[in-house]
């Protein structure tokens, strides 16, 4: 009897040990190709500086740190190859490098990651984004630019992650004129946890200009819907 019972419990643990592998290995799948930007570190950026370098599209450090240097690269890459020039390596990008990504999940809709290094990653970009764009406005005003680009990203117009949506060219005066290499302001950190968290002083705007500055005149078709500081935003 004791024999029985004891056989019984080693099937049910291989049974138990089975059934977690493959609830794991069906998450893995969905998380296998992610994305690589500005900011991103570890041994897939290691392997993206490798591959550029050793092809001629990059000669900086291989340092496993995304910088200017590595983003530059990309680019080249990508018109090479047909690709969108943004500098951030998705799955097409990383389907061309014959490279995996595990940094970020690419999902139908962005969902604020709860996992601590990319968590982290989010909020560093995000800040760095709020930092060229905002950093002379009021608190409310930075949230606000954060909530633009997290808005982007649910909507079908724009790429569904927060690298593609900054660096989508022509999106952003910071990516176009550096700015977006600056440190990030004290107060954009704390701007971009507010939007990762939920805040949006704008009510769901996907567009924001200063209308002293604006040189565009598709954005005046925009409908104005807050003004917040020296930023009008709208949709």
């Amino acid at each position: 009897m004791k024999r029985k019972t004891f056989c019984i419990s080693l099937l049910l643990i291989i049974v138990s040990l089975c059934f977690s592998l493959a609830v794991d290995s069906y998450f893995n799948i969905g998380v296998a190709q992610g994305t690589l930007y500005w900011g991103s570190s570890g041994s897939e950026v290691k392997t993206l500086q490798t591959k550029l370098k050793n092809w001629g599209y990059y000669d900086g450090p291989i340092d496993s740190v995304f910088g200017g240097g590595t983003f530059e690269a990309v680019k080249k890459f990508q018109t090479k190859n047909g690709l969108t020039a943004d500098g951030v390596v998705g799955a097409a990008t990383a389907e061309k490098l014959g490279i995996p990504t595990k940094n970020e999940a690419k999902e139908a809709t962005y969902q604020p990651s709860s996992k601590g290094a990319a968590r982290n990653d989010e909020i560093s970009l995000l800040a760095k984004a709020i930092t060229g764009e905002a950093r002379g406005e009021p608190y409310t005003g930075q949230v606000a630019v954060g909530a633009v680009v997290l808005n982007r990203t649910r909507h079908p117009s724009f790429p569904n992650t927060i690298a593609g949506v900054i660096y989508q060219p022509g999106a952003f005066t910071a990516v176009s004129d550096g700015q977006i290499n600056l440190a990030p302001a004290e107060s954009c950190v704390k701007a971009a946890q507010d939007a990762l968290n939920g805040w949006d002083p704008t009510g769901g705007c996907r567009y924001y200009w200063n209308p002293a500055t604006a040189t565009s005149k598709w954005i005046w078709s925009r409908k104005v819907i807050k003004k917040i500081g020296k930023h009008w935003f709208g949709n």
